[in-house]
């Protein structure tokens, strides 16, 4: 009992050990926090006065302001300086709550810090904005904030031992997606103006330069601070598996989807240019710039991160090569879908409207961009043939992609049941029956396809790798000698050649030489390898292994598989 309570002592010392730093870390980032919003208050006051400090309108704001820099700042100095002190102990630094604590402030403080100073900067293109003052503040308070606990992420003898690559993720991703939506942006805008004209531009908005002006400052600003993570941050030198995960889905998956989805757009264009012009021709072209921008930025992200993937764990690789698989096929299914609707809808109709050959338009659209991209990626006639080049992850794409597909078609059989009930026992004035269930029926004919595909992959590469291993039956592990030669050198030879447990019998009725008319025992080593080849090829994890002697027959053998420990017939 004594030891018992001794082992339980330290367990309830760790637990109030981390309960107080977790309480000490929370406290540290709301005054922070709290700080920060005052300085920014009066910051505001000191940029926009001309006059007073305070109006008779704002009292309120700026006792706001001041209760939470001069209260709540001295507070987290205070604070700080007792966490600081703490950190000469390595275990504190060890510790999760200090490397939550500064991912989760440099991550809020880089976040507000960057849209603050871009919005500032982008309200001096065209009109001038009278509020400009506020989020300049704002920028100025938590860059504050953002410098100084980098300062302290970096620092060489405190700096976090968990969690220390997280703030570099973190900047690295917010500057890659906001520099990447920003440049479509300012490219989209200069595209449309240059295939559209200066007519699509509406009436009394700013002129097309200024829109374009505010994205690219939003596109210079993002990508400056990726350049810092990425580079000067070392994120790029990352092995770690967040610094991995973060390169799959924004590198590849996120900018794989944009790039796919501009290009379709734009062949969905083109060819309603081509062959559907129920529209104006600069309606129709509306959606090409933007497209055209997707695409291209969407792809140079994607082909950047693809290369610098190589560096990077073979897993890594694969997963990357299998992300653009998915999201190529999920594309190419959906125009398939898309294909059978319309389909469905001009056989019933052929006089189907221009709203269907719109539609059967955007699923070529998919299936001929989807399609070349999962077949360049996912290789099909270049299959495994062995259960060794099978990859590891290979297989769990195979699962999920066939869980994912069958969902979707049992959702949508589930939903062509219930159109056919109520085409049977509603009005049949709401259309045809082919009308109300054409849509569901061609998602679950795409989806049917992609779950029957990759469950025969996931069967055949299922079958492979049986093939390749062992014969069935259990694995011997255990072994019963009965014998009156020297057990030693038997039970040496067994475990090395079958791994298994040995246990010596030794028989009473061995003595110390032949019984009249038997043959004397062969040598050890003979003897050895007699036994170890009658154990090959048994299949039961338990064996009464009995070596003579036996009358005529001085090396009789005899194997007798035995039942697993606890089986009953």
């Amino acid at each position: 009992m004594n030891a018992q309570f001794r082992k339980a002592v330290p367990a309830t010392g760790s637990g109030q050990l981390a309960l107080r730093r977790l309480i000490l870390y929370v406290l540290l980032f709301a005054l922070v926090v709290i700080a920060a919003i005052g300085l920014a208050g009066l910051l505001e006051r000191l940029f926009s006065a001309g006059t007073m400090l305070a109006t008779t309108t704002d009292v309120a704001g700026l006792a706001r302001s001041l209760a939470f820099t001069l209260i709540g700042g001295p507070l987290a100095a205070l604070l700080w300086w007792i966490v600081w002190k703490r950190l000469e102990d390595a275990a504190e630094r060890a510790s999760a709550g200090w490397g939550l604590y500064l991912t989760a402030i440099y991550a809020v403080s880089l976040i507000v810090a960057t849209s603050s100073l871009l919005g500032t900067v982008a309200t001096f293109i065209g009109p001038q904005e009278p509020q400009w003052y506020s989020p300049l503040s704002n920028g100025v308070a938590w860059a504050a904030i953002w410098v100084w606990h980098r300062w302290m992420w970096r620092h060489p003898a405190k700096h976090p031992v968990n969690l220390d690559d997280v703030p570099a993720v973190i900047g690295t991703v917010f500057g890659l997606v906001v520099g990447t939506f920003a440049a479509i942006t300012a490219l989209g805008g200069l595209l449309d103006v240059a295939i559209r004209g200066f007519t699509s531009l509406t009436p009394g908005a700013d002129a097309w330069w200024q829109s374009v002006s505010r994205a690219l400052i939003w596109a210079a600003g993002g990508s400056l601070v990726w350049w810092w993570h990425w580079f000067k941050g070392g994120a790029r030198r990352l092995e770690t598996g967040l610094a991995d995960i973060a390169l799959v889905i924004i590198g590849i998956f996120a900018a794989g989807i944009t790039a796919l989805g501009g290009a379709a757009v734009v062949l969905f264009v083109l060819l309603r240019t081509a062959v559907d012009r129920g529209e104006p021709l600069t309606e129709l072209l509306a959606p090409l710039g933007p497209a055209i921008a997707a695409a291209a930025v969407g792809a140079l992200v994607w082909r950047y991160h693809h290369v610098s993937g190589t560096n990077r764990s073979l897993a890594t690789r694969r997963a990357g090569l299998l992300v653009t698989s998915g999201v190529a096929l999920a594309a190419a299914a959906s125009g398939i879908g898309v294909i059978i609707n319309v389909t469905l809808a001009m056989a019933v109709s052929p006089l189907a409207g221009s709203g269907s050959r719109t539609l059967l338009l955007g699923g070529i659209s998919s299936l001929l961009v989807g399609g070349p991209v999962w077949w360049r990626a996912w290789r099909p006639r270049r299959q495994p043939h062995s259960a060794e080049a099978i990859p590891p992850g290979r297989r769990v794409y195979l699962v999920a992609f066939f869980g994912i597909s069958a969902v979707v078609a049992l959702v949508a059989l589930l939903v062509i049941g219930y159109r056919l009930f109520e085409f049977l026992l509603g009005d049949v004035s709401g259309g045809s029956l082919v009308d109300r269930i054409r849509a569901p029926l061609g998602l679950l004919v795409a989806a049917a396809l992609v779950a029957a595909y990759h469950f025969a992959l996931w069967r055949r590469e299922r079958a492979l790798i049986t093939a390749a291993a062992p014969t069935g039956g259990p694995s011997l592990e255990w072994v019963t000698l009965v014998t009156g030669s020297d057990p030693d050198a038997l039970s040496a030879a067994i475990t090395a050649a079958t791994g298994a447990r040995v246990t010596v019998w030794r028989r009473a009725d061995a003595g110390n030489g032949p019984h009249p008319g038997e043959a004397a025992l062969p040598s050890d080593s003979r003897l050895a390898q007699k036994a170890v080849d009658a154990l090959s090829g048994v299949n039961a994890a338990r064996v009464l292994l009995v070596i003579g002697p036996a009358t005529g027959q001085a090396d009789r053998i005899e194997v007798i598989p035995l039942e697993p420990e606890g089986s009953s017939r």
